[in-house]
């Protein structure tokens, strides 16, 4: 058994064999953590922090704000952020992330008809509020996919402008959610 450095161990007298002082057994030295994306982030130059929140959601607004106000002491912060300036969007702001989106795509193994149902749901979906259909898809199983794109696209074309700016709004928030969790 090793001893302390500064103090020897002491036998006491009514307990033979055992030590006033324990030793305790040495514990393996683990190398400092590897810097993790979120501290990556943190630190990177201005520019790149919002290239790659533009990345997640393309509005300068949103993305200037988030890089302002780094660093971020947890992804669950940096998150937070990212939702309280999701909402603080306007309709200009909205307009200009909507304009970068793409539609979401089906399972490569969809059948032609699935195709041409969506294609269909889309197109009077633009036609009835001007931009592209959006939806967060995080948590949907691959599978079913198809089905809960088409149920919401159907249910949301039943949605006034004004309703369907604040569901197509809360939906941008939870992409830009997803992205950055998935970035960081």
């Amino acid at each position: 058994m090793t001893r302390g450095s500064t103090l020897p161990a002491h036998r006491l007298s009514d307990l033979p064999d055992r030590v006033a002082i324990p030793t305790l057994p040495e514990q393996p030295r683990t190398p400092p953590p590897a810097s993790t994306a979120l501290e990556g982030f943190n630190g990177a130059p201005e520019a790149e922090a919002h290239r790659t929140l533009l990345g997640c959601l393309r509005s300068p607004r949103w993305a200037h704000r988030l890089a302002a106000h780094r660093p971020y002491p947890t992804l669950d912060a940096l998150l937070a952020a990212s939702d309280e300036a999701a909402y603080d969007l306007t309709a200009g702001d909205l307009t200009e992330a909507l304009a970068a989106e793409s539609q979401p795509s089906l399972p490569e193994d969809a059948y032609g008809a699935a195709h041409t149902a969506l294609g269909a749901a889309h197109a009077a979906y633009e036609a009835r509020f001007g931009h592209t259909f959006i939806i967060c898809l995080d948590g949907v199983p691959p599978d079913e996919t198809l089905d809960y794109v088409l149920e919401a696209i159907r249910s949301r074309l039943t949605n006034d402008p004004e309703e369907e700016r604040v569901v197509t709004a809360e939906e941008l928030r939870r992409l830009a959610r997803q992205r950055l969790s998935e970035s960081l």
